[in-house]
């Protein structure tokens, strides 16, 4: 984490509270079974933090978007970022690895800071993480482009504390597959810092991020390490394919887990 960012997304807070609470107040159209999506998909990034006292309005957006659109190719990751943890409540979910991956972004998008909440989606456009409005509108122009890439995650296994899972891809010209095991919910007590005192509802916990390297195999198995008590019923797999020079995403799929350990399962 590049100190100049870390200072400039804690001096920006005041601002994007009242950016964020401008955006919430628009009128949009809710993503219901009426809209039609085309080929196409969206993966919205969110880096939030319980420490950031700014981010409780954009975990509930995409709470509220996420129970929309169980029926459409809509992926949503949360990455819990560290940097906040310094201020007086250390994030259980947090990770330098997401901090860093806000950072690449950062590179591929040519801001000059980082922030949250922020949303990304498709590793192409970016905002603030409660703007409702441009949210809503990311998501159905997206739905409406063929995707570049095919991809599909299928014959998971689970025994004990490690996932197998074969994917398929037809794309990999400088190109990675990105594979995240995902919590699909969870609450926390936070105790300290801007936001103690108040019980935080989170979804789509991004807990493992792996990267595969493609070199030109379409296709591939790789194991995950799960945590321990894994349910199935709680986690789930999101994967997708970005490119390594500008950050596009160019497919992306899910899957879920056997409900029955040693069992296999497709997306």
């Amino acid at each position: 984490m590049k100190s100049s960012r870390i200072f400039i997304a804690v001096a920006c807070l005041g601002l994007t509270a009242i950016v964020a609470q401008a955006f919430t107040s628009i009128k949009s159209e809710k993503l219901t079974k009426a809209a039609t999506p085309g080929k196409g998909f969206a993966v919205i990034e969110l880096f939030t933090s319980e420490g950031c006292s700014s981010c409780p309005p954009a975990d509930a957006l995409v709470a509220r978007v996420e129970k929309e659109v169980t029926d459409k190719p809509v992926y949503i990751l949360a990455y819990h970022v560290d940097y906040w943890n310094r201020l007086g409540w250390k994030d259980v979910f947090s990770s330098p690895e997401y901090s860093a991956r806000q950072n690449q972004y950062a590179d591929w998008l040519n801001l000059s800071s980082v922030y949250t909440p922020q949303i990304v989606v498709n590793g192409r456009k970016e905002f603030v993480g409660s703007e409702e409005g441009t949210l809503r509108n990311a998501i159905k122009s997206d739905l409406e482009i063929a995707a570049k890439s095919e991809l599909a995650l299928n014959n998971i296994k689970v025994d004990g504390d490690k996932a197998t899972i074969h994917y398929t891809t037809g794309a990999v010209n400088n190109s990675v597959l990105i594979v995240a095991l995902v919590e699909k919910n969870a609450t926390t007590k936070v105790q300290r810092g801007e936001n103690g005192g108040r019980t935080l509802s989170h979804v789509q916990i991004v807990t493992q991020l792996k990267s595969i390297a493609l070199n030109n195999s379409k296709d591939g198995t790789e194991n995950l390490s799960l945590p321990h008590g894994f349910d199935p019923q709680k986690w789930e797999l999101i994967g997708f394919v970005q490119n390594k020079a500008n950050g596009e995403i160019t497919g992306a799929t899910k899957a879920e887990f056997p409900s029955v350990m040693n069992a296999q399962a497709s997306n």
